[in-house]
């Protein structure tokens, strides 16, 4: 068995046993709860008996003392459960219960619903004459134990919450490791063969091979050290500097053009002016990049793709947008989690780490602005200017 599937039934046997216990305190409670209603019942009932005992004294032996006993069972069993006596006659008499609100008809005739629906009414019976009927509700302590449950299931739901929201974060940070680890030893087992390439161009150069040829060579390999050290800065805090985002963003998108299907109508529009922002180059030109690429896959390598610059204020507008396929409404904000993708190839992290590298290194935005599906898409990115 391995460390993971031990890991499994551990959690497992955790949740269970969390369950079962749960349960057991509910069940404990709800069984307390209905003992507890019994007992309160029982008072009444002794109540209405010594109430009994009170009227037949009164109608049968006037000169009669009350028994002490019935006395006592009148004035003290009854401390705090809210009763509403009626007699035969329409008066009633309270206990427990305020004066002042029992002066309105109304109000009396909820009671009696209410009670009746909390607990069966106990009728006094007198010479086989129903003479009064009890009606009572459920006593302070009493509705403090029935709210009970409801705050043992909140507090463990909120528990849950905090053990999940734990787990969560967690294991995102035990992934975040991970990937972290392995761009940065893909950057590692990259600069090994790129090392050679320097030297074999060099070597070229010697030979009569054209100029351009070897020029094209070292714009890819001035590419892939690019890559590798965006991959090692992975983890890490990116240096930002002030640079001309125009420049930056027509560089990155200038070598994506001479390198993709001459079927694509590259398309860009930007101010003549510099725009002079906060960046950190190689992670922004990555961003443009994933984007372009996305753009490409969208339509399938033939199609129109436009990006365009523009300046409101203190704000830098940089928008991509593609003749594609198109974004459901609904996963306008899906495609920017890890894993979302609906390529047969790929991880699904472009956009994922696209909108950290916007939104958590340069403290922008990026958003799906328009999309209709056999239309194309336009995606936003928003950085502030200096």
């Amino acid at each position: 068995m391995t460390i993971s599937s031990n890991r499994n039934v551990i959690r497992w046997v955790i949740i269970a046993s969390s369950f079962i216990i749960i349960s057991l305190i509910l069940w404990n409670t709800y069984s307390f709860f209905q003992k507890f209603k019994a007992e309160e019942r029982v008072k009444i009932k002794t109540w209405s008996v010594a109430q009994n005992n009170l009227l037949r004294s009164v109608y049968e032996n006037l000169d009669e003392d009350v028994d002490p006993v019935t006395t006592h069972v009148l004035t003290e069993t009854t401390t705090s459960t809210p009763m509403l006596v009626i007699d035969k006659n329409g008066g009633y008499n309270s206990i427990n219960l305020d004066e002042e609100k029992l002066k309105d008809p109304a109000y009396i005739s909820y009671l009696i619903n209410k009670f009746s629906n909390e607990n069966e009414p106990i009728e006094v019976i007198v010479k086989d004459e129903v003479y009064q009927t009890i009606y009572y509700g459920n006593s302070p302590l009493l509705k403090k134990i029935g709210y009970y449950p409801l705050a043992l299931l909140l507090i463990i739901l909120l528990f849950a919450s905090v053990v999940y929201f734990f787990y969560k974060s967690t294991k995102t940070a035990e992934q975040n490791k991970l990937w972290t680890g392995m761009a940065k030893e893909t950057a590692h087992q990259i600069g090994t063969p790129l090392s050679s390439l320097v030297g074999w161009t060099e070597i070229l150069k010697t030979e009569n091979v054209k100029p351009e040829y070897i020029a094209e060579i070292e714009k890819d390999i001035d590419r892939l050290q690019t890559i590798t050290d965006r991959f090692s800065k992975i983890g890490s805090a990116p240096t930002l500097e002030t640079l001309d985002l125009v420049a930056v963003t027509i560089s990155s998108y200038e070598y994506l053009k001479s390198r993709s299907s001459k079927l694509i109508n590259f398309e860009i529009e930007h101010p003549d002016t510099q725009i002079p922002v906060s960046l950190n180059a190689q992670l922004y030109s990555w961003t443009i990049e994933n984007l372009v690429k996305n753009a490409i896959d969208a339509m399938k390598g033939k199609g129109n793709l436009k990006l365009s610059i523009s300046q409101i204020e203190k704000q830098v507008f940089i928008s991509i947008s593609d003749t594609g396929k198109g974004i459901p409404k609904q996963f306008f904000t899906k495609i920017f989690e890890p894993g979302y993708t609906t390529k047969k190839r790929g991880w699904g992290l472009g956009l994922s780490l696209a909108k950290r590298i916007i939104e958590d290194y340069h403290k922008g935005k990026i958003k799906v602005i328009q999309s209709e599906i056999g239309k194309g898409t336009t995606i936003q990115i928003t950085l502030k200017t200096i």
